[in-house]
C-alpha cells in the first residue's frame, strides 16, 4: 500500500494535520471550487450567452459520468438529490395492490422513502436481515416490482452484489434501483446493471450538494416516462398545449426544472480533477487503509460492522457503539475528523488520505474508546 496520499493534501481545504476520514458524509472541498463558483456567476451575469455558458457545463458534467460509468450521456440526467430522483421512479410505476418492494433492512431512506410514503395503493416492504449475500433471495416474489439497493451501505460498509441481484431482479421481471452515492468516485461503476441509479455528488466525487446523478437505461427500459413534468424536461420547441409538447428523448426528462448550475460547475471540474487517475487505483488506495484498519481494529478487539474482505466492502469502516457521538467529538480534539450517526463511528477514506492517518485515526480512537 502506497504510504503517501494519492492526490495532492494541498489541493484541498484541509487544516495541516487533520485527518479527514468524513468522504462518506461530506469530502473536503477542492480550491478550485472557489474559481467555479466564480465562473458560474461572472456567467450568470451574462445574458443569454451566459445561459449557453451553464448549459456546457450541464453538457460537461454529463458526458464525464457517462464516461466513468460506462455508459451513453444521453442516459445521464440530474435532479437535486437521490430521493428526487428515486421517488420520479416511484411515481411513474402503475401499481396494484399486493405489489412489493424488497430492500435490506439497513437500505439508505432516500432509496426506500419514496415508495414507502405511497399511500393509494401502499408498497408492501419486504426488508432482508442479515449480512449473507443471498438474503434477499427469500424476500422476492412473483410481486415484487423494484429491488432498491444502496451498491455500498451508508450504515455498515458492506458492498452488495449488484450483479447477482440483477439476476434476481429479471427472474421475477422487477425494476433494480440503484444508489451509487457510497462508491462513485472511487469504485468503477458499470451502470448498465440497473435499470434506474442515482448518486449525490457531495462525497467521493467531490461536489457539492444540489446536484446528483440520474441514469435511465434506456435498453432495459425504453418505454419509461414520469409521471410529471416541468419546463427542463419537455423537448426544446414548441410549447403549445393544444398538442402536449413532447418530453426530452434521453434522461434529462428526469431534470423538470432548471439543473443546479453552480453546483454543475463545481462538479464538471471535480470530475476533471479524478479523472486524472484510474477509478482502480484510487480503489486500491483507499482499500489499502479500510484493510488496514479494519486488521487493526480486530487486533484491539474493537467490533466493525464492515465485512473484512476487500470485495465486500467499500471505502468506509464503522464501528457500533451507543457513545458514537462523544467519540467522534473526542477525536476531532485530537486532529481525528470523523463521521456519526445511527449509532455508529464511520471512518471513510479518499485519495488524499495517507497510511499515517490510520495510525492517527487508531490512536485517536483508543485514547477515547474506554
Amino acid at each position: 500500500m502506497n504510504e503517501e496520499s494519492l492526490f495532492d493534501p494541498q489541493d484541498f481545504l484541509i487544516t495541516e494535520g487533520v485527518a479527514h476520514l468524513c468522504a462518506g458524509g461530506e469530502s473536503a472541498c477542492l480550491h478550485r471550487h472557489a474559481a467555479a463558483f466564480s465562473r458560474y456567476l461572472r456567467d450568470k451575469s451574462n445574458g443569454m450567452a451566459g445561459r449557453v455558458a451553464q448549459e456546457a457545463q450541464i453538457a460537461r458534467a454529463r458526458a464525464a459520468i457517462a464516461h466513468a460509468w460506462n455508459v451513453d450521456t444521453a442516459s445521464i440526467g440530474f435532479v437535486s438529490n437521490v430521493a428526487e430522483g428515486v421517488a420520479i421512479v416511484a411515481e411513474s410505476l402503475d401499481w396494484r395492490d399486493g405489489d412489493n418492494m424488497v430492500i435490506d433492512a439497513n437500505e439508505y431512506p432516500s432509496v426506500v422513502g419514496p415508495f414507502l410514503a405511497r399511500r393509494n395503493p401502499r408498497v408492501t416492504l419486504r426488508q432482508a436481515r442479515g449480512t449473507g449475500a443471498d438474503r434477499y433471495n427469500a424476500y422476492v416474489d412473483a410481486r415484487t416490482r423494484v429491488i432498491g439497493v444502496s451498491y455500498v451501505s451508508y450504515l455498515t460498509g458492506e458492498r452488495q452484489d449488484i450483479a447477482a441481484l440483477r439476476t434476481l431482479a429479471d427472474s421475477v421481471g422487477a425494476l433494480l434501483v440503484v444508489d451509487f452515492t457510497q462508491a462513485a468516485g472511487y469504485l468503477p461503476i458499470e451502470a448498465s446493471v440497473a435499470d434506474f441509479a442515482f448518486s449525490a455528488c457531495y462525497k467521493w466525487l467531490l461536489g457539492v450538494t444540489g446536484v446528483a446523478v440520474a441514469y435511465w437505461n434506456r435498453a432495459r427500459q425504453p418505454g419509461w416516462s414520469p409521471a410529471s413534468a416541468g419546463w427542463y424536461s419537455f423537448a426544446p420547441g414548441s410549447r403549445s398545449y393544444d398538442d402536449p409538447p413532447q418530453l426530452r428523448d434521453d434522461a434529462l426528462r428526469f431534470t423538470r426544472g432548471n439543473p443546479a448550475h453552480a453546483s454543475a460547475y463545481v462538479l464538471a471540474d471535480a470530475l476533471d480533477y479524478l479523472a486524472a487517475w484510474d477509478v482502480r487505483d484510487i480503489q486500491s488506495h483507499v482499500q489499502g487503509m479500510t484493510t488496514a484498519m479494519l486488521e487493526r481494529l480486530q487486533a484491539l478487539q474493537i467490533p466493525t460492522l464492515t465485512p473484512a474482505e476487500p470485495a465486500r466492502h467499500g471505502a468506509s469502516v464503522c464501528i457500533p457503539s451507543p457513545r458514537a457521538q462523544a467519540i467522534v467529538d473526542a477525536m476531532a480534539q485530537r486532529g481525528v475528523q470523523a463521521w456519526n450517526g445511527m449509532g455508529r463511528i464511520r471512518f471513510s477514506f479518499h485519495g488524499y488520505n495517507a497510511r499515517r492517518e490510520v495510525d492517527q485515526a487508531i490512536a485517536a480512537l483508543r485514547a477515547v474508546w474506554a
